[in-house]
């Protein structure tokens, strides 16, 4: 690769740098077999070489359905390599779902694992759209690219050096309350989004990184990945998420650090080999994605590992506030400080900035935020109050600068004239040790406007019933936040990452 991209923030210098200290150092271990960073800096060459003499340029999209696997990180080099766009679809989703993502996308070339490839040729079907379709690896696309189609009268894509501002990923969102939108990255975003984490958690070559959040989703590539690569850590990748194989992984791999979301945090805490497992080498921790609570906080902290907390969106790549292990015992429920090169401010439901402690949406900074959604600048312009990101998420600031997030501003509600949030009605309900998890939504309601509706999800093994859930909320709510229903369900439905799917709730409610 050439040292054309020294001066920039791209990301194919990365791997050249990592190569250069030591080329024999394992960058991939995918499920036992291990790809060194010069086996990994060749293959992605050789890839981006071969897109670019099968006529594919900057700007050109590149859609894979894969699972985690070296090939879709060899892929994703390479086209960060030649100034392609790596689009990840959730191989979860229908061909209904991903049709309209697929046309969306305007994608040049498809990439999908051979067990996903009905999958792809019913959503292309679904989309409407011609589109090549390739394997991933030695025996796919690395051996033969499909030559670059354009249509008479279209200009070749333009072939060059990528530079900071070309888009790199485009993530679509997990569509858990509106359809999913395509969140455009760029080298830039990734370059600071990875330095930041770096530097908050003080990630260096040393580290094993285990990775098993699905690499359709932005945490999978810019929650610890690709800073690692950066810095010459080893990756472990996971396909599936079995809190068993988990736990064998971090002792036969000495995993030093991870990223997860609570529900695999109490999926791993609920295992009966926890309590004996060898977690030694698990430094640190990282959660995210919904708030976790204080007691699972503290059987983590029971057996020694320290848990970072954080927060951030897609559209922020992803990384927004962050609360070391060190500062979570005097905040207890917050989320932390910005990262560095990373701003926020509060601004208040009547539009002002909020000084000091308070409340307010989060509104986040820096070189970080995304270019915008892909295809719609309508859209782009409603996420900007002025130059700064528009989160939809109510936080709380204390004196000492920290935050808590407080819950989405969408799902706040008013029931006799009292705003309510769910987010606090839920760490209620949670905090019975009956119950493994909770979900609150919004209802009309004749009398008092809305009024919430509870989901539960009880212990494993245990009866509940809702009005045992209400005899404990009764004792902690006051009466304008106690749910008028409580539905005990065996388990929330959730999204591809784990997050509770809200308008799936919301339709039965209101059903």
């Amino acid at each position: 690769m050439s040292d054309a991209v020294s001066d920039t923030h791209a990301l194919a210098r990365w791997l050249v740098d990592s190569v250069r200290r030591h080329p024999d150092r394992v960058a991939i271990d995918d499920r036992g077999v291990r790809v060194t960073y010069a086996d990994l800096e060749r293959r992605s060459d050789d890839l981006a070489a071969a897109l670019r003499r099968a006529g594919y340029g900057v700007g050109d999209r590149v859609a894979t359905l894969s699972g985690n696997s070296a090939e879709h990180v060899v892929l994703f080099f390479a086209c960060a390599k030649s100034g392609l766009v790596l689009v990840p679809l959730s191989w979860r989703l229908t061909p209904s779902e991903l049709g309209p993502l697929l046309r969306r996308t305007r994608a040049s070339l498809l990439v999908a694992e051979e067990e996903l490839t009905r999958l792809a040729r019913e959503s292309v079907e679904v989309a409407g759209v011609t589109v090549p379709l390739v394997l991933p690896g030695s025996t796919g696309i690395e051996a033969t690219v499909p030559t670059r189609v354009v249509a008479a009268g279209e200009p070749w894509p333009e072939q060059r050096e990528p530079r900071d501002d070309d888009a790199v990923l485009v993530i679509h969102t997990s569509g858990s309350e509106a359809s999913p939108k395509g969140v455009v990255l760029t080298h830039a975003n990734c370059f600071w989004n990875s330095l930041a984490l770096a530097r908050a958690m003080g990630l260096s070559e040393h580290d094993v990184v285990l990775a098993t959040l699905p690499q359709f989703h932005v945490a999978a590539w810019n929650c610890q990945p690709l800073a690692a690569w950066w810095h010459g850590a080893t990756v472990v990748l996971e396909r599936t998420f079995e809190p068993a194989r988990v736990l064998q992984l971090v002792a036969d791999r000495r995993v030093s650090t991870t990223m997860s979301v609570p529900t695999q945090l109490h999926q791993l805490a609920s295992d009966p080999g926890f309590g004996s497992a060898d977690l030694s080498s698990l430094r640190q921790v990282l959660v995210g994605g919904a708030t976790m609570s204080g007691a699972l906080d503290e059987v983590w902290s029971g057996r020694g590992i320290a848990v970072a907390h954080g927060y951030g969106l897609s559209e922020a790549s992803p990384n927004v506030l962050y609360l070391p292990p060190s500062r979570a015992a005097e905040h207890p429920g917050a989320v932390g400080w910005p990262y560095p090169y990373v701003e926020v401010r509060l601004v208040d439901l009547d539009g002002a900035v909020v000084d000091g402690a308070g409340a307010g949406e989060v509104q986040v900074r820096g070189p970080g935020v995304f270019a915008g959604y892909l295809h719609d600048p309508a859209l782009t312009r409603a996420a900007f109050d002025g130059d700064w990101l528009r989160t939809g998420d109510l936080a709380e600031r204390d004196a000492d600068g920290c935050y808590r997030i407080v819950d989405r501003l969408k799902h706040i509600y008013i029931s006799g004239g009292e705003n309510v949030a769910p987010a606090e009605v839920e760490q209620v309900l949670v905090s019975s040790p009956l119950v493994a998890d909770a979900a609150v939504v919004a209802v009309p309601d004749d009398r008092w406007g809305e009024v919430g509706v509870a989901f539960v999800e009880p212990v494993a093994g245990v009866g509940l019933t809702g009005e045992e859930v209400l005899a404990h909320a009764r004792e902690r709510l006051a009466s304008f936040k106690l749910p008028r229903e409580v539905h005990v369900v065996d388990a929330l439905p959730r999204t591809d990452i784990g997050k509770v799917a809200r308008q799936r709730l919301l339709e039965e409610a209101r059903g």
